[in-house]
């Protein structure tokens, strides 16, 4: 089956359209991309302070979901199945979003509705789509996958399915507005942040146990643009990042590189995204702290993994009606 996939967060959008084949007992489902791109619309800028949507970033995002529409009716997408942030819901004007969603698709005779999952469901689809065909990779499990966004920060456990999962109140875009103003952001600035970001932490590891894990999986756009900079790589390079694995120093010296850089350097960086560059600082300060805290743990020999397949690959799954 054909389907399209949407992830609408605080930062991105993004979409995918995947042939989905059907898994049985001896295999699992399995999922081949025909298209796969994203987009920065920040459709959560501000919204934290204001309570609603902004009037631009809503205009750049609706925008952009009628390109997706336009791909999807396009490419033959049987079925479409559209994950929104939770702002999404909770914005005053958030039914201006859900109503121009609507519209986009269905100008291509496709019914779509946005839809804020629970916290669970999300938990669920992430594992589900990072972990995918990662066990015959030779990276086994118990994973601990972590899915940093610009709003929220995902913690999952598990092994063939979720056993604890927590969604954490830090993000690259709310950190951002909270704590990281100045450019560089100041070292009193940086503390604030790092406080905020324990606090969170806290109480992330009292539910669910960072300890005894066979890999730490990152996904989304703040922990691959460190991992490309861990890499050293020219350019960026979904190929080479997907299950790359490295050392806990490798990412606590990359990460530490882009939150001390100002906005200029981080621009002239050959794997950044331009849309990126203000907020980076603070996904990257997320994940390095992250890391420290699980290596301290788990001890240097740690793996942790950058995934390129992540919650939308889950959606993608869920829309076919499969598990991977």
């Amino acid at each position: 089956m054909r389907v399209g996939a949407v992830d609408c967060g605080t930062n991105s959008i993004r979409l995918l359209v995947a042939d989905v084949t059907a898994g049985g007992d001896a295999a699992p489902a399995t999922l081949a991309d025909v298209v796969r791109r994203g987009e920065v619309v920040r459709l959560g800028q501000g919204v934290d302070a204001t309570g609603r949507l902004d009037d631009a970033a809503l205009a750049r995002t609706l925008d952009v979901a009628a390109e997706f529409a336009q791909t999807c009716a396009d490419e033959g997408v049987e079925r479409v199945r559209f994950v929104a942030t939770s702002a999404s819901r909770d914005a005053e004007n958030a039914a201006d979003f859900v109503a121009g969603v609507q519209a986009a698709f269905a100008a291509h005779g496709l019914e779509v509705s946005p839809e804020v999952v629970s916290g669970d469901e999300e938990a669920e689809l992430s594992f589900v789509g990072a972990t995918s065909g990662m066990a015959g990779s030779g990276i086994k499990g118990p994973y601990l996958v972590v899915d940093l966004g610009g709003g929220s920060t995902e913690l999952v456990r598990g092994s063939d399915a979720v056993s604890e999962e927590i969604s954490l109140d830090i993000g690259s875009v709310r950190i951002t507005e909270r704590h990281l103003l100045s450019d560089p952001p100041t070292v009193p600035e940086v503390e604030a942040a790092r406080s905020d970001i324990a606090d969170a932490l806290d109480l992330g590891e009292s539910r669910v146990g960072i300890g005894g894990l066979g890999a730490l999986v990152g996904l989304a756009g703040s922990i691959t643009t460190v991992t490309a900079r861990a890499l050293g790589l020219d350019r960026y390079d979904s190929e080479r990042i997907h299950l790359a694995r490295l050392a806990p120093e490798q990412v606590l010296q990359a990460a530490a590189e882009i939150v001390s850089a100002d906005r200029e350097t981080r621009r002239a960086m050959p794997y950044m995204h331009p849309g990126r560059v203000d907020v980076i600082g603070a996904g990257a300060l997320i994940w390095h702290d992250l890391v420290a805290r699980v290596a301290e743990v788990n001890g240097p020999d740690l793996a942790v993994v950058t995934s390129e397949k992540d919650i939308l690959d889950g959606i993608a799954f869920s829309a076919a009606g499969r598990g991977a």
